[in-house]
């Protein structure tokens, strides 16, 4: 009979088993860590690139509004030639004709200019500059959450893999088992001690077995090609976890320090908030349309002059220099509406930002408590697991004996391979929520990844 202080020695059986399977699939030189898949899906995967793309996009959109308020210079050339030809009379007001010096004559211009202008004085320019700078933090913000949303999905992926080797496992360990059992059952029908009701039993449940078995190798082979393609890999063998294992807890243990949390760091509401702020500025360039606006405006310039057409021919040059002052002084009530427009797009942004702060804070509790249930599961299915192991000895003695029936034994290895696969599945799930907590409240970081490679085996 196994008793409870065995379990440690359980779980180091079963995790060599584990890794035997793993190591044994071909084409693998050795396992790979939560790390460094992750390090591989953050160069691979289309979604995180695409936002991360953006992200390096939105600080020349940045760039190109802090332009608005610098000197805008630019150059003006223009180069024509005139030809006249002048008759040798022409008639004058009593159709007398008047003589001219007759012939072909003609002028060359060539004039170049420099123009510049210095905005002094624009409010539409600032706050255009002001939403820039917040659409890059936004932008910042947005692959931040995709970054999150990145290692969410690499530790899922991982750990369902593993999930799908351990319940092949299972289902191999319990096909295994039914198979002696229907074996004994066999001989103990031959020589008369058991019924032919034990042997088809038996049979029954191998048959079952072997359809579980390869509905458990199917599974295991979809769950290794979701992370061949997240990560850019073939043939990706995780590695499992250590035995025994210390699976972490929310720290802190208070879901109102959580929340709080998440309320100041999210990258969701700081975008929210981020949009209320433009959509304020967006006011203010509204508003800005029916005021002033000042600029310092100036210019140097030549002009040479050739040709017998040219009275005085040589080069010419000018400069100015000036203020120039706009205000529009009706606009047929664009500007009024464009403002009210943007107050109601305000309204807008400031509700997107409260559904936002309750729709993290939701989905904060919600993740807390999943964790916490999650960890309360795992510790009963270990209880669970010891006693599984001790009813399935405890009902292979009394068949022996002759107290228990076959089908009593096929009950107790089938509640104990089925708990096993629960409890292996529940122990990732716990992994996998602490990282969703962490998320949930806008303090995913890669950073997180090494702690869960510290419950892996090295």
């Amino acid at each position: 009979m196994t008793s409870a202080p065995q379990r440690p020695f359980i779980h180091f059986v079963r995790s060599v088993t584990l890794t035997c399977a793993l190591v044994a699939l071909p084409a693998l030189a050795r396992a790979q860590s939560l790390r460094e898949l992750y390090e591989a899906a953050r160069a691979f995967d289309a979604t995180y690139l695409s936002a991360r793309a953006l992200a390096d996009s939105a600080q020349y959109r940045a760039a190109q509004a802090e332009a608005l308020n610098r000197p805008n210079v630019g150059l003006a050339a223009n180069a024509q030639r005139r030809d006249i030809d002048v008759p040798a009379t022409v008639t004058g007001p009593n159709r007398t004709p008047i003589p001219l010096t007759a012939g072909h004559f003609y002028n060359n211009t060539v004039d170049a200019s420099v123009n510049a202008v210095q905005p002094l004085y624009n409010r539409n320019n600032d706050a255009t500059i002001a939403q820039a700078q917040r659409g890059l933090q936004v932008a910042m913000s947005d692959l931040e959450t995709a970054e999150q949303d990145l290692i969410l999905r690499v530790a899922q992926a991982y750990f369902d893999v593993l999930a799908a080797y351990d319940a092949l496992i299972t289902s191999q360990t319990g096909k295994k088992a039914i198979a002696e059992q229907l074996a004994s059952a066999k001989r103990n029908f031959e020589v008369g001690t058991a019924t032919i009701t034990d042997t088809r039993e038996a049979q029954a449940r191998f048959d079952l077995s072997t359809a579980q078995e390869i509905a458990a190798e199917n599974d295991l082979r979809t769950k290794r090609v979701a992370l061949d393609q997240l990560v850019g890999r073939t043939n990706v063998i995780p590695k499992p976890l250590t035995e025994p294992v210390q699976l972490p807890g929310p720290m802190p243990d208070d879901v109102d320090v959580w929340v709080t949390t998440a309320d100041q760091v999210h990258p969701a509401i700081r975008r929210a908030r981020l949009g209320l702020e433009i959509a304020q500025l967006e006011t203010e360039r509204a508003r800005a349309a029916e005021g002033v606006t000042v600029d310092l405006v100036g210019s140097v310039g030549a002009t040479r002059l050739a040709g017998t057409a040219t009275t005085t021919p040589g080069t010419t040059t000018s400069g100015a220099i000036g203020l120039q002052l706009k205000l529009p002084l009706y606009t047929g009530g664009a500007t009024q509406n464009r403002i009210k427009e943007t107050l109601s797009l305000e309204d807008k942004a400031r509700n997107d930002l409260d559904a936002a702060r309750r729709g993290v804070a939701q989905g904060t509790r919600v993740a807390f408590l999943g964790l916490k249930s999650g960890r309360a599961q795992v510790n009963a299915l270990e209880a669970a697991e010891s006693s599984s192991k001790l009813a399935l000895d405890a009902t292979q003695l009394g068949y022996k004996v002759g107290v228990r029936v076959n089908i009593d034994v096929l009950n107790a290895q089938t509640q104990l391979n089925v708990t096993q696969r629960d409890l292996a599945r529940a122990r990732y799930d716990v992994i996998v929520n602490g990282l969703r907590l962490r998320q949930a409240a806008g303090e995913l970081r890669p950073e997180d990844v090494n702690a869960v490679n510290a419950l892996l085996a090295p």
